[in-house]
Formats: structure tokens, C-alpha cells, sequence
């Protein structure tokens, strides 16, 4: 699996570009990696210059986890209702004000994003992938998200309730904010 983390900045370095890759990681630890290096125009920034994220948040859903990943999802051992989970998921869809679903001391002042596509995903070893992708993300949005689904999952939220919790704006309303392991930023798109 290929995950999109970008980074940008600026160096004075000969080394050729095409060598770049190579000469970072002999100088990172082993648990970072680069895949590839590229020069850019001066411009460039790695998240003002973003026009398209698309985000998964993995659950183990079987009955006792896993001791390899778990640091790597989130295990959730009471089966979720996954048909409820792909209705509600559908609400988030769209240009909306996502204020409930942004974590306390967020310092955006615009809490507007668009959701191009919002999909849950069934992997046939009881994984389930929450999927968003979106022109950009609140603070621990996809989490809040993803914790919502959950409580949707559980009947603790009826899928229809979701257009309400966005509308009515109050963090209290939506899903608690689930665990970072499991958090993964899949793909990043730039026009360039």
C-alpha cells in the first residue's frame, strides 16, 4: 500500500535530484521513507498547494484484534452494522460546514470543506476502511468522522440523523474522536 505524504523545502545541496531520495534516507531513521524526490516551482508549499486529500481509517472489527497491528488500526470487537454505516457515510458528501465535527482549540476559522467521495469499504479479514476524500480537513476531523460512523455502527445514531448533526453545528452531537492508530493519509493531488 502506497501512502501520500509530500513534503517541500528549499536547498542549496549538488546532489542530483534523481539521487535525492537515496541520500535522505541514509540519514533517517528506519521507520521514515522516501520514495521519490522531484524539484518543484519555488511556489510550491505541500498543503497550501493541495487541492484533493483522500484519507482511510482502518477498524479491525473481529472479535479479539490483532497484537501485529495494533498500533496500526483500531480494534472495535462489537460487530458494527456495516449496511448502516455506508448510508450515513453518504451525508457527508458535499460542501458543508463540518464545525461539529472539528476537535476543541482547532485554530481554522472557516470550518467549510467539500467531501468529493465518502466510502465504507468491507475487507474480507473482518477490516473495515472508512474512506473521505476531500478538499481539505478540519483537526482531527476524519477521526470525529470515523467515530461517528462508529456510534451509527452500534445503533447509538441512525444513519438520517447525520444531516442534523452537521446542520446543528455542536461537536457534542456527533461521535467521540476515535484513536489515532488507524489514521492514514492515503493520497494527496495537486494541480501542478
Amino acid at each position: 500500500m502506497l501512502y501520500g505524504q509530500v513534503a517541500n523545502f528549499k536547498t542549496n545541496s549538488n546532489i542530483p535530484i534523481e539521487k535525492f531520495a537515496i541520500a535522505i534516507n541514509s540519514n533517517l531513521k528506519k521507520s521514515i521513507l522516501i520514495k521519490s524526490a522531484e524539484e518543484v516551482d519555488e511556489k510550491f508549499h505541500s498543503r497550501l498547494s493541495c487541492k484533493k486529500k483522500k484519507y482511510r481509517y482502518i477498524i479491525d472489527n473481529s472479535k479479539y484484534g490483532s497484537a501485529i497491528y495494533r498500533n496500526l488500526e483500531t480494534h472495535i470487537p462489537i460487530k458494527l452494522d456495516v449496511d448502516k454505516m455506508k448510508k450515513a457515510i453518504k451525508y457527508f458528501e458535499g460542501e458543508h460546514d463540518f464545525k461539529a465535527f472539528k476537535a476543541s482549540g482547532t485554530s481554522s476559522k472557516n470550518s467549510i470543506r467539500t467531501i468529493y467521495k465518502a466510502e465504507i469499504i468491507e475487507k474480507e479479514d473482518e477490516k473495515i476502511w472508512i474512506e473521505l476524500t476531500g478538499n481539505g480537513f478540519l483537526y482531527n476531523m476524519v477521526r470525529i468522522i470515523a467515530g461517528t460512523l462508529v456510534d451509527v455502527g452500534l445503533g447509538n445514531i441512525e444513519p438520517e440523523k447525520i444531516p442534523l448533526i452537521i446542520k446543528d453545528k455542536k461537536r457534542e452531537n456527533a461521535g467521540k474522536t476515535l484513536p489515532p492508530q488507524g489514521l492514514y493519509l492515503v493520497t494527496v493531488e495537486y494541480d501542478i
